[in-house]
């Protein structure tokens, strides 16, 4: 799998960058309630934080602790004080690095800072987060530590591919139950999202799609003869572009992301674009702010 633009690009600053705007926005899991292991999030039991939920009745073999002495002085009967549990979410996040994912520089950059935002936004929320590569043709786990020191390219290449028109294969990916799902990926294959987003939705999975995309890619101004590359296997494609032929595909392009939306919707999955012109925090308040797959820390 050709990679090789990879190379050129500035992968330590990216990420260091990406630190800087995860102080800036956060993922959004104030959205649900979770359950998992102690951590600083809101669960949906009781447990033992400083956050007062509620009271009741003291039965027998109850944390003595947790008695309101203090009602039990007015009344004269035990009562426990309750406490929002605590818990660690689940994160699992899915980086498709398809050779689409980084054609051209401008979109590249963007898709590399796009997963390094994410990477440091998980690991720096504390929650339980698991990460994975995939392309058509297969996925593979990968080490945080791998992403951080910047290693993941090898391992993408190091990737099998399949046929160009399908998606990166998520069910292969061994998501955990009531996890946030996340997935970076361009969504450029043939055919509707519904395999993937319900993959997303799956065992009350909290799904969002992060997509780059450059100006290129969806408002191309191509005249005359040209000979187009599939960026996934290479082959060549001579072509005569005409006015008809342009409208076409932008006519495409734009209801190929229309029908991604509409279907997150119908899996309660936020798909979101951000564009590789704009400035990095612009680019995100577009759309991710506005459906709340990020928040604003």
């Amino acid at each position: 799998m050709s990679l090789a633009v990879l190379d050129s690009l500035d992968l330590r600053g990216s990420s260091a960058r990406a630190q800087g705007w995860a102080e800036i926005f956060r993922l959004p899991f104030g959205k649900r309630v979770w359950k998992g292991a102690t951590g600083d999030q809101q669960g949906s039991g009781t447990g033992s934080s400083l956050d007062f939920q509620d009271h009741r009745v003291y039965m027998p073999g109850d944390d003595p602790r947790h008695i309101n002495w203090q009602a039990y002085a007015r009344s004269g009967q035990y009562t426990m004080k309750l406490y929002r549990e605590e818990v660690r979410p689940l994160v699992d996040l899915v980086i498709d690095v398809s050779p689409s994912m980084f054609l051209g520089e401008a979109k590249a950059t963007r898709a590399v800072e796009l997963l390094y935002f994410l990477v440091h936004a998980v690991l720096k929320s504390g929650a339980s987060g698991r990460f994975y590569l995939s392309t058509s043709g297969g996925s593979a786990p990968v080490r945080p530590e791998e992403l951080t020191a910047h290693a993941w390219p090898e391992r993408a290449r190091a990737l099998s591919t399949g046929p160009t028109s399908t998606p990166p294969r998520l069910e292969a990916i061994p998501f955990r139950a009531r996890s946030m799902r996340i997935l970076l990926s361009d969504l450029l294959f043939q055919g509707d999202g519904d395999p993937v987003l319900r993959q997303l939705a799956h065992q009350r999975g909290f799904g969002s799609v992060f997509a780059p995309f450059s100006r290129a890619e969806a408002e191309p101004s191509w005249s005359g003869n040209y000979e187009f590359v599939d960026s996934e296997d290479g082959t060549r494609h001579p072509r005569r572009v005409q006015l008809e032929l342009l409208q076409r595909y932008r006519t495409a392009y734009r209801r190929h992301f229309e029908q991604w939306k509409q279907q997150g919707r119908r899996y309660d999955v936020s798909v979101v674009r951000v564009p590789a012109e704009a400035d990095f925090a612009q680019a995100m308040r577009l759309e991710a702010v506005t459906a709340g797959s990020v928040e604003l820390a």
